[in-house]
């Protein structure tokens, strides 16, 4: 184990590896360097670690697209519930949303990228992205920019907005809501999609990315008039549009919560949320039958993303982090974050695993550190 390392926590005996990396992720970035680390194992926490100055476990994080996983668990309890059917068209609960030769793209469509609605054709001011109702009326007038079901591209800020529209339609409650509701208080998960001002000392502000001049370009926060898509995506083609890695720093961002990137919430928290939809927890059952995180975590779309140029893979509202992590197991789901964060659920090995830290890598959600702690996490368990 490297010298000089600082970082507090504790891990159950079987995972001494496990911390083991995570020290030597510390001794290598340096000083400044502020990360979370947490893994659930057969619905018992086995690793809770944390780094840096000013952080503890119950700090609280943007934690950006990682967010996209606890609201489209709300979806999956509502399918479960049977109030909601991914099959359905998305104008059977919202009628508007049918404009523009829209009116046969189905919930399972849009939640895996498929609807070709991967942002507004003008730019959102920030008091319109942040607010999840007025995106969904925006883009639920427009025309797809492809043919809905041919391909797929990252609904990056906006897709949570388009299927809380739909929850809402069905349910006359918002995502925000329900995940409130039957996740937070009902399962002890400290993250939230709206965050009081009461919890406002526990946050901590996002860091400047450590930008080197060949990611200069890309990193912009604008690209004024823009008909990229990418740009349409991220929304870059509005004037005002901050940079991504700046979005939970704005108060307003973190007391709506937008579901798509909004949300604020503790590695242990993110660990938590997927081992309680998995495990059995406190003398309850997992959140989600069997059946349902196989129909959510079964790949939807894979392979060339329209909107991020490169190869992904997207289950219906998850990440497939199988795609990308050789060490985990087919049928794992959850979701990434552009701060580099990662969490998801392995339902086959039983792991809720979950990463998160302060300032956001370069190129954005690709903290290759994940690789390698994931990798620590499974070689801990087959022992």
């Amino acid at each position: 184990m490297p010298e000089n390392f600082a970082f507090q926590g504790s891990t159950s005996e079987r995972f001494e590896a496990v911390k083991q990396e995570f020290a030597c992720l510390i001794a290598n970035e340096g000083n400044d360097f502020t990360a979370q680390f947490v893994v659930y194992h057969q619905g018992e926490c086995v690793v809770d670690l944390w780094a840096g100055a000013g952080v503890n476990g119950d700090s609280l994080c943007g934690v950006y697209s990682a967010c996209k996983g606890a609201a489209h668990l709300v979806v999956a309890l509502l399918v479960q519930d049977g109030i909601l059917n991914l099959d359905e068209r998305v104008s059977h609960y919202w009628p508007e949303f049918s404009a523009n030769g829209k009116s046969d793209i189905s919930l399972r469509e849009l939640m895996a990228h498929r609807a070709g609605l991967a942002g507004p054709d003008r730019g959102l001011s920030l008091d319109e992205l942040s607010d999840d109702r007025a995106v969904a009326q925006r883009i639920g007038q427009q025309r797809p920019y492809w043919r809905p079901g041919t391909a797929f591209g990252y609904h990056a800020l906006v897709i949570a907005a388009l299927t809380g529209e739909v929850v809402f339609r069905a349910t006359g409650w918002t995502i925000q809501e329900h995940f409130a509701f039957r996740i937070r208080a009902a399962r002890d998960v400290d993250f939230f999609l709206g965050l009081p001002k009461e919890e406002e000392h526990r946050f901590l502000e996002a860091q400047l990315p450590l930008i080197t001049p060949e990611h200069s370009t890309r990193t912009s926060g604008h690209a004024v008039g823009s008909t990229n898509l990418s740009d349409i995506a991220f929304n870059r083609h509005h004037p005002e549009n901050p940079a991504v890695w700046e979005l939970p720093n704005f108060r307003i961002v973190r007391e709506r919560g937008p579901a798509s990137f909004g949300g604020v919430a503790s590695a242990r928290a993110l660990a938590r949320m997927y081992a309680s939809a998995i495990s059995p927890m406190d003398n309850l059952e997992p959140l989600l039958r069997p059946e349902i995180t196989t129909q959510f975590s079964q790949i939807h779309s894979i392979g060339y993303d329209l909107v991020t140029r490169n190869h992904r893979a997207f289950g219906a509202g998850f990440h497939l982090p199988s795609e990308y992590y050789p060490a985990v197991a087919q049928g794992a789901f959850g979701h990434s974050g552009a701060g580099g964060q990662q969490a998801f659920a392995d339902p086959r090995n039983e792991i809720a695993y979950a990463y998160s830290r302060r300032r956001p890598p370069v190129p954005f959600a690709a903290a290759p550190e994940n690789d390698r702690l994931i990798r620590a996490v499974y070689a801990a368990i087959a022992k």
